[in-house]
């Protein structure tokens, strides 16, 4: 796993607290913050945002992932999500897969509770891609030869 800076860290997770106050979550009340840190050092901020049709709701992985390929950023350093919840908590499975889509299997996520910000206390847990999606099915397997 690539080490991230930890002036890079830090502004990271600032960044998924701040994406975090932006969340829509009139349903499930359960708010998310992701921030995606590209290759050249740009940060791009996610919320989750739910519809009424729950099929429509988008989390905030996929919503940073989403706007930063929508303007032509697909090298990614390091993902940080954080929740109100005072654990860390992981990305959902759809999300694994859409960051697999887009991420080397080594790249850094942080997975920060709530109160990270406030205590700066083992407050971060730190892993990779890999880690969260074993045996990962990712566009190089589209490529393999078949029989």
């Amino acid at each position: 796993m690539e080490v991230i800076v930890t002036s890079k860290r830090d502004r990271l997770l600032q960044a998924a607290a701040e994406a975090k106050t932006f969340a829509y979550v009139p349903y499930s009340k359960f708010r998310v913050g992701a921030a995606l840190l590209t290759q050249d050092g740009e940060i791009i901020k996610g919320c989750n945002v739910e519809n009424a049709s729950y099929g429509g709701t988008v989390c905030a992985e996929r919503t940073a992932i989403f706007k930063a390929v929508s303007e032509g950023k697909l090298k990614f350093a390091a993902l940080a999500v954080t929740t109100d919840v005072a654990s860390p908590i992981a990305p959902c499975g759809m999300c694994r897969q859409v960051i697999r889509e887009f991420c080397s299997l080594d790249m850094p996520i942080l997975l920060a509770a709530s109160d990270y910000l406030d205590n700066k206390q083992d407050g971060v847990r730190e892993s990779t891609l890999g880690e969260l999606l074993p045996y990962s099915f990712g566009p190089e397997d589209l490529e393999k030869d078949r029989t």
